[in-house]
């Protein structure tokens, strides 16, 4: 086979690949966001308290970023990449993500959840290792201030309208020691799990 002709079918067969790979997005069966752009360990800086870190933004207008893959930010004297990374469980676990061990750090994940009608009047299902912050349309709608291990749905938000077309979702989980590690589901009013929506990791 031609060299050339070989190249572009490798090449066609990829973006085929990418394709359905990205149509294929979705919650798991239990309705568990897996997908999503992290950016991280970012260190907490001056003060380690975990506590007053989730109160600050450690980048500009952090409820209302729409990142992709690649794109380069400046923490603390501190350039880091945004990336496309999957959970192998209902939550993120960012040590094993990293491959390494890290304390006193705080990392941003980032959903792009695409709904076909406007569903209101959801609940969100949340569990983080340690504290935590979410947005949901650049508006914050869940914070936790202390320690504590992941699970599911440890705090549930109600009244979360997810509306029709892209819904952005701005996860912030710091880490003061130990595992670290966050997980995000929607529910619906008799708590039953939400999966007919779809994941994008670009707005």
């Amino acid at each position: 086979m031609n060299r050339f002709v070989a190249a572009a079918i490798c090449a066609a067969v990829c973006l085929v690949s990418r394709a359905v790979v990205a149509q294929d997005l979705k919650p798991d069966a239990e309705g568990f966001i897996r997908d999503w752009v992290m950016l991280a360990p970012i260190p907490l800086g001056e003060s380690n308290a975990g506590a007053e870190q989730i109160e600050k933004s450690q980048i500009k207008d952090e409820g209302a970023i729409k990142p992709t893959e690649g794109e380069k930010v400046k923490v603390l004297d501190k350039e880091l990449a945004w990336q496309n990374v999957k959970a192998a469980d209902y939550h993120f676990d960012l040590n094993k993500i990293l491959g390494s061990a890290n304390s006193d750090v705080l990392a941003y994940m980032v959903a792009y959840v695409v709904c076909d009608a406007d569903m209101p009047g959801l609940k969100m299902g949340i569990g983080s290792n340690d504290q935590a912050r979410v947005y949901l349309n650049g508006k914050e709608v869940f914070k936790f201030t202390e320690t504590r291990t992941v699970d599911k749905d440890s705090d549930k938000v109600e009244k979360i309208d997810l509306k029709k077309g892209v819904n952005v979702i701005v996860f912030k989980v710091i880490n003061q020691e130990n595992d670290w590690q966050g997980a995000l589901r929607f529910l619906d009013k008799d708590d039953k799990p939400v999966t007919t929506f779809k994941v994008q990791l670009k707005p």
